[in-house]
């Protein structure tokens, strides 16, 4: 029925087009109402509804859907439940309603989601219809409707209808179905990918906005996940998987399976199955509402059922303490974590396992901390969240300022629900700073409302309103320099396996600016590099625009080719000349000719020359940007010089590079970028001036324990060293060549050490320190030359490239892989030497039966099973094979090296090493887990992670575990610094600063070895230099003395002596030959033990003629007579 009270048509009705047609009348509508719900077929019924709308929005507008009841009568036609074509009429027309409205005139959102509260339900009810076209159209007038609403207007418009419905109890199955279904597209919708722009800011503020909604949608869809009817259990556990994508947590994904199983089957094992899921989980990704909303409900149940295990107990406070530190925001936290505290405060006080007490009792103090912090966890600068009600007095204020609404009736009801509907949305793109989205809420809804032009000067003021909140809040956008050139300005969004790294940020490089790209491990650094030298990067230019070079230090080369060739054969420098690549090779240093370095092969070159092979690739494809990932790493202290020179020379090219060399970025950088909340804030100058700005940015500049301690174990004691500068370890005229190599890589060397070493292997790449290094500890064995060390001396040892320790064992968690390492009781990894494994020949000497000269004939030998101390020397018990342990045979150090069964008594001294070392060691989890945490690492992650998903400064510190778990007593580091973050680096330095065993590193890091190293070896064309002791520069330590160069009093007695490590001198030691024997005594003449024998005798008589009970003296060989 029209409405009783239609407009005159005298009125001018249509307010926001200037030539509108005149208003229709009540008969000429409600002729194409009766055309809608009477014609004869569907297409005829459809094109009378699209006339209606059209004739409405030419004219009255929303206005008339109102005051000519339209959508009253539509309604009424589409619930007459006794004709079909009535109520297929009245869902067409609804339909055209929803297809053509929202996109002409916004403010009709209003109408059909908030103010006519029965439109979605009674579309909804539609769809269980007995009559298929009904049931049709009812589903097209849903597509319309969902297609044609913004991101906001879906989530405070449509959403809240669709919840509201299957809130319901009498809503019809098919309904509910529908209902879900619509939910679960919003949630599909929502998936990052890789569109447009302007599409994927509609998807970042969809699922941002939806992800907040997850609080009141799970448990509904949960509820429908247990429905009777099964077509709608079905639907609900598909939808339920759809907002599970929600979560953007990298962490949770894998699980995910999982959680929703739980949900779907109450059952006790399937809620233990995720707890357990949860607790191998390590969180380190930040904790928003969405995954809270979907593991809250789960860890709240674990923890209120009576029911659950003692373990399983353990592990849901595990998962709400380790949820718990990752939630940042205050305002979630104080949303979720109450539900869960009287779980864990229950935990706390009537758990039966102290264990499980201990951690609930950690985590309720996380969780109060969490809730009690209303300033802190927010980062300086964050924009405050501003409230719908706030941006409603703003709206309410522009709005009257510009000349107020138009007054017709039902114009003030509809703006006090736009204004609240309005308002919700523009401050939801405030909270996510979507800013320029705002226009887009205002202009297009108040335009029906006021006169012409006054909407659009209302938006305009509104939107720039909140921009100078933003620019107050978050400081000015960049301004471009006088004479500068902009190659790059690129707006983006970054995501990495499901997370979203950086958020419509914006990347601006000038041509020449060598920009520094700091922030935390797993902020997405080398990822966005990887990104823009992949092409991928949205609004990034072409390859063919600006030429981006990716030069990283661990790319694989082809090792059997030569330098030249594998240049030659690159089909990107297919145009270039042979004498132009030579010339690039030479200008990094590959010298040219039969003998020069260009005719080596690639798989020879030293991690330093695959860098500057690199470098010289990115100089031949004549890169306009170059994206260096640190580029030092492997570099010498020369080649860095070099590389920074070559940077800031070239001032056609510009680079984006991230590094831990703080000297480095002073030295190169023009500005710097660094990772904010999702966005690159760009800060002018250097380092220096970054952490002027920036005072949180000082860790990059001191080698501080603050964040991440490490604390090395105690070396123990050596069998015959009393001193700290004797030497343990020696090498003597050492040379040695690599398997076709043309020249050694080691002349000749000779050098000591000592427990109180600390001493820095310098030299050029390729000069052979590794080498060197490789040697002492035995990898490798020496052509020329002897290498002697304490029987009982335990190394250290972590390689240049460090993953090699591991990357067999990808699949281990870091305690598995510790426990397998350590399994017997010995290191499998120094078996794993080439000086430990049998050679052909030694396995023939192992077979071969040897004579003692003792009468028992030749015999072979099964095994070494013992070990004593034997004058000067040592000397080996002897399991013979096939003859019974009685017969075993007690043979010297030396007759045994004579014999040729050096690499048996090797081992045999490692194993003895090892059990003096694992001696105080439990090889269990518990304690496994407390080294880890003492060497920087999570014990989570040392317990749940495997090896595969760690990053590589985490890699390192398993290496670094392993090293450590004997106690060794020299620690041998080659390149220690490459993958460690500057955190890890300082507390690495630290703890070298305070061990008490001896240490040798190679580092191309002058800072990390000036505040470490008073001594140098410099390795020159494979020749060692020993240079003098220096004094170290412990400046470099935040925890020093202002202006110190010493070690302060805090520092143990392991530091360098004045002694130093012994060189050939004749510093104690230094000429002995490595025997290590007990004090010497002092053999006694024939008249001493004459008189000896005439003492004792005496004593014996005295002691006969004593009284019964006198105790007999003992005989000594010192007496003081």
């Amino acid at each position: 029925m029209p409405h009783s009270e239609s407009p005159t048509m005298a009125s001018p009705i249509v307010v926001d087009k200037t030539g509108a047609a005149p208003a229709p009348s009540v008969e000429d509508v409600q002729a194409f109402l009766s055309s809608i719900v009477t014609a004869k077929t569907s297409h005829a019924s459809v094109d009378a509804a699209y006339a209606l709308t059209e004739v409405l929005l030419n004219s009255v507008g929303f206005r008339g859907l109102a005051s000519y009841g339209v959508l009253d009568s539509l309604k009424k036609s589409a619930a007459n439940k006794k004709d079909p074509v009535q109520r297929e009429g009245g869902m067409n027309g609804i339909g055209a309603l929803f297809e053509r409205f929202p996109r002409a005139q916004k403010l009709s959102e209003v109408i059909f989601l908030v103010q006519d509260e029965t439109l979605i339900a009674l579309t909804l009810d539609s769809l269980s219809d007995k009559a298929a076209p009904v049931r049709e159209s009812a589903k097209y007038a849903l597509d319309q409707l969902f297609d044609n609403l913004s991101a906001e207007a879906k989530i405070f418009g449509l959403l809240p209808a669709l919840q509201k419905y299957l809130g319901k109890k009498s809503g019809k199955w098919q309904g509910a179905v529908g209902a879900l279904e619509m939910i679960g597209r919003m949630a599909d919708k929502a998936k990052m990918g890789m569109e447009s722009l302007e599409v994927e800011q509609e998807k970042d503020v969809l699922r941002e906005a939806m992800g907040k909604k997850l609080e009141a949608l799970i448990p509904i869809v949960e509820n429908f996940m247990h429905d009777l009817k099964s077509e709608v259990a079905k639907q609900a556990v598909k939808t339920m998987n759809s907002l599970t994508t929600l979560l953007q947590n990298d962490d949770i994904a894998p699980r995910i399976p999982l959680l929703v199983k739980a949900i779907e089957d109450p059952s006790t094992q399937s809620l233990q199955k995720a707890i357990h899921a949860l607790s191998q989980t390590t969180f380190v990704a930040i904790v928003t509402s969405p995954v809270l909303a979907m593991v809250t409900p789960l860890l709240e149940r674990s923890l209120n059922n009576p029911n659950t295990t003692q373990e399983v107990t353990r592990q849901t406070v595990v998962v709400v303490e380790n949820l718990t530190k990752l939630v940042h925001d205050p305002i979630e936290a104080r949303a979720f974590l109450p539900k869960l505290r009287p779980g864990v405060k229950s935990v706390v006080d009537r758990a039966s396992m102290p264990e499980v007490r201990e951690i609930g009792g950690r985590a309720l103090a996380v969780i109060d901390s969490a809730i009690a912090d209303k300033d802190g966890n927010v980062e300086h600068g964050a924009l405050a969240r501003v409230s719908p009600f706030e941006v409603s007095l703003t709206l309410e204020k522009h709005v009257k300022s510009t000349g107020g609404l138009l007054n017709f009736p039902g114009d003030a009801e509809v703006w006090t629900a736009a204004k609240s509907y309005i308002s919700a949305m523009i401050a939801e793109d405030l909270h996510e700073r979507q800013i320029k989205r705002i226009p887009a809420l205002v202009a297009p809804y108040l335009q029906p409302l006021m006169n012409a032009g006054d909407a659009e000067k209302v938006s305009e003021a509104v939107s720039q309103f909140y921009i100078d909140e933003d620019h107050r809040k978050f400081g000015q956008p960049i301004v471009e320099e006088d004479g500068e050139t902009e190659i790059v300005n690129a707006t983006f969004s970054l995501g990495y396996g499901g997370m979203l790294l950086l958020s419509h940020t914006n990347l601006r490089l000038l041509k020449g600016h060598r920009y520094g790209l700091c922030g935390r491990n797993g902020a997405g650094k080398s990822t966005l590099m990887r990104s823009i030298a992949n092409g991928k990067l949205e609004g990034f230019p072409s390859q063919d625009e600006v030429r981006t070079c990716f030069v990283e230090h661990n790319q694989g080369e082809d090792a059997e080719i030569t330098i030249l060739e594998y240049i030659v054969n690159d089909p990107r420098f297919k145009d270039e000349t042979r004498e132009r690549i030579v010339e690039v090779l030479e200008e990094v240093g590959f010298t040219g000719g039969p003998e020069g370095r260009q005719s080596h092969k690639v798989g020879s070159l030293s991690g330093g020359w695959k860098m500057k092979l690199a470098l010289a690739r990115a100089m031949l494809m004549r890169a306009d940007v170059l994206l260096l990932d640190e580029p030092t790493n492997h570099l010498d202290v020369a080649n860095v010089a070099w590389l920074q020179e070559y940077l800031k020379s070239h001032t056609e090219i510009t680079s984006l590079i991230v590094s831990h060399d703080s000297g480095f970025l002073d030295a190169v950088c023009t500005d710097i970028y660094h990772y904010e909340q999702k966005k690159l804030v760009c800060y002018k100058g250097n380092l220096a001036d970054f952490v002027k700005q920036k005072p949180e940015g000082k860790s990059y500049y001191t080698l501080s324990a603050s964040l991440v301690q490490f604390k090395f174990p105690p070396p123990g004691i050596l069998t015959g060293v009393k001193s700290n500068t004797r030497s343990i370890l020696r090498m003597t005229d050492c040379t040695f060549t690599y398997p076709g190599a043309p020249k050694p890589s080691l002349y000749n060397a000779s050098c000591n050490l000592s427990l109180s070493s600390r001493v820095a292997i310098i030299g050029a790449n390729g000069a052979g320190k590794s080498t060197l290094i490789k040697i002492l500890t035995g990898e490798v064995t020496p052509q020329e030359g002897k290498v002697e060390k304490h029987p009982n001396l335990r190394i250290g040892y972590i390689k240049q490239h460090a993953l090699e320790h591991v990357e067999m064992h990808m699949e281990k968690t870091p305690n598995q892989y510790l426990q397998w390492r350590y399994a017997n009781g010995d290191d499998r990894e120094v078996l794993m030497k080439q000086t430990r494994i049998l050679s052909a020949e030694d396995k023939a000497q192992m077979e071969t039966p040897i004579d003692l000269g003792d009468g028992k004939g030749a015999r072979r030998i099964e095994a070494l099973i013992g070990r004593q101390k034997y004058k000067k020397t040592f000397q080996y018990e002897v399991k013979w094979l096939h003859m019974l342990p009685k017969f075993n045979t007690m043979i010297s150090r030396e007759t045994l090296f004579e014999k040729g069964f050096q690499k048996l008594i090797q081992e045999f001294d490692d194993h003895e090493a090892s059990r003096e070392g694992l001696g105080y060691r439990v090889l269990e989890p518990k304690v496994i887990s407390k080294h880890f945490e003492d060497l920087g690492m999570d014990p989570e992650i040392a317990n749940h992670n495997e090896i595969s998903g760690l990053s590589g400064g985490q890699k390192v510190k398993v290496v670094l575990a392993g090293a450590m778990w004997n106690n060794p007593h020299l620690l041998v580091l080659d390149e220690p610094t490459n993958f460690l973050d500057r955190d890890s680096l300082g507390g690495l330095a630290v703890a070298i600063r305070d061990y008490k065993g001896g240490v040798i590193m190679i580092s191309h890091n002058e800072e990390f070895v000036g505040a470490l190293c008073p001594e140098q070896w410099h390795v020159i064309d494979g020749r060692v230099q020993h240079k003098g002791h220096l004094a170290v520069d412990m400046g470099r330590f935040e925890d020093s003395r202002p202006g110190s160069s010493v070690a302060s009093s805090n520092v143990s007695s392991a530091a360098p002596s004045s002694a130093g490590t012994p060189m050939g001198s004749d510093v104690e030691g230094s000429k002995d030959d490595m025997k290590f024997r007990a004090k010497k005594k002092k053999k006694m003449t024939k008249k001493e033990l004459k008189d000896r024998e005439v003492r004792r005798r005496l004593r014996y008589i005295d002691w006969l003629n004593s009284p019964k009970g006198t105790p007999q003296p003992p005989n000594t060989d010192d007496e003081a007579e």
